[in-house]
């Protein structure tokens, strides 16, 4: 998105890339999901027969914390191609974000400081009152 990661913040300019244009055109059941056609243009909004058209779709699952949106490219060369892998590519792209929800968890478990553990000044403590839980300001 921006022109060089490289580069100082303040030389970063937000540059749009002319040479990577699509038209997008949006189909829904309503029902599902919808999928979106991506044809490729030129500089000058010309279709560009070099370069692929591409299928994405899009989805919500329904968890317990509310909607999860799903993204996902669909095989295909023909708009009814890609309806019909359509409810494959959801199902695999929510078994993907359910996984890595899950390692993300298991990764914020980990970096959880449980009294006791750590490496602290005070043996392990770094809350810095005494073990057991008790305040020294208690009388």
């Amino acid at each position: 998105m921006f022109s060089d990661s490289n580069a100082n913040p303040d030389e970063q300019q937000l540059k749009f890339d002319t040479d990577d244009l699509y038209r997008v055109e949006v189909f829904t059941d309503q029902k599902s999901g919808s999928i979106r056609r991506m044809t490729p243009v030129d500089g000058q909004g010309e279709p560009d027969s070099g370069r692929p058209v591409r299928y994405i779709g899009e989805a919500s699952a329904v968890t317990p914390a509310g909607a999860l949106p799903l993204s996902f490219e669909l095989e295909g060369d023909s708009l009814a191609e890609a309806a019909t892998g359509f409810a494959k590519g959801a199902e695999q792209a929510l078994a993907e974000t359910i996984e890595e929800l899950k390692r993300m968890h298991r990764e914020q478990q980990s970096s959880i400081m449980v009294p006791g553990q750590g490496a602290g000044p005070m043996g392990g403590n770094s809350g810095g009152f005494p073990p057991g839980g008790g305040s020294p300001f208690k009388r």
